[in-house]
């Protein structure tokens, strides 16, 4: 029987000052040791998690919102909008006053940034203005912008999913059936793992459905009041290293 530990990244596994812990690195080592499989399951674009894949080597990659896995390097999901919906979606967005607007296709952002060089998670993003129609499939659009009204707005014109997120004024356009669950039924699917046997960590919004479908939801003890309430469990937090303290008392 496969079991595998799934956790979010940002206020879940990684330290608030971003780092993860030698401790944490130990326990997913020792848990590979024991054959039970690691995946990730991050808003971030693949580009903005590549440092911890790379540090954490899980054997899943969820992220984008869970529009993408990727896996030993290749990409074996992936949830897109048509170039049509892309490209209406983006031309919406860009009538926001001084709109700033990634696009995510694959591993490659597209970004209308002047700074993109000095941003630590998107330095590797592609400059793009939009005055063109993109010729791409996007899996996630998204925007900064203070009123989340005008963003509902128009997430319902374009019938899609609109997704927020904690302490910050980003939001997110994903294709309407997309999302966290949708990739880990599909990674379940293709790994054989049971759902039953997925163990999942989270602290946002966007982590909900994915407590409440895997078998054990746990959310670090610094979760939104909201994943709290459907966690199944709870641990440490993320800068006592609760994910990896949940592990050392359940799986050893």
């Amino acid at each position: 029987m496969k079991k595998l530990l799934l956790s979010d990244l940002d206020h879940t596994l990684i330290k608030t000052d971003g780092s993860v812990s030698e401790h944490t690195l130990d326990v997913l080592a020792r848990c590979r040791e024991a054959g039970v499989l690691f995946a990730i399951a991050t808003a971030r674009y693949w580009i903005g998690a590549e440092k911890y894949i790379d540090l954490l080597k899980p054997d899943f990659e969820i992220t984008t919102d869970g529009t993408l896995i990727h896996a030993d390097g290749k990409c074996i999901y992936s949830s897109a909008f048509t170039k049509e919906d892309t490209n209406r979606i983006v031309q919406e967005l860009m009538q926001v006053p001084g709109a700033l607007v990634t696009v995510a296709v694959g591993r490659t952002v597209y970004w209308n940034s002047k700074h993109i060089a000095e941003s630590p998670r998107l330095h590797k993003a592609v400059y793009c203005e939009y005055d063109k129609p993109l010729n791409c499939c996007a899996n996630k659009i998204a925007v900064e912008m203070e009123d989340e009204s005008v963003a509902r707005r128009i997430a319902e014109k374009m019938g899609c999913r609109l997704q927020c997120y904690r302490g910050e004024k980003m939001y997110a356009f994903l294709p309407k059936d997309s999302g966290k669950i949708a990739a880990i039924r599909a990674m379940a699917e293709q790994s054989g793992i049971e759902l039953s046997d997925i163990v999942a960590f989270g602290d946002d919004l966007n982590d909900i459905e994915m407590l409440s479908l895997c078998g054990t939801g746990v959310a670090v003890s610094n979760a939104i009041p909201e994943v709290l309430e459907v966690a199944d469990q709870v641990t440490l937090s993320n800068d006592e290293d609760g994910v990896a303290d949940w592990a050392e008392k359940n799986l050893f």
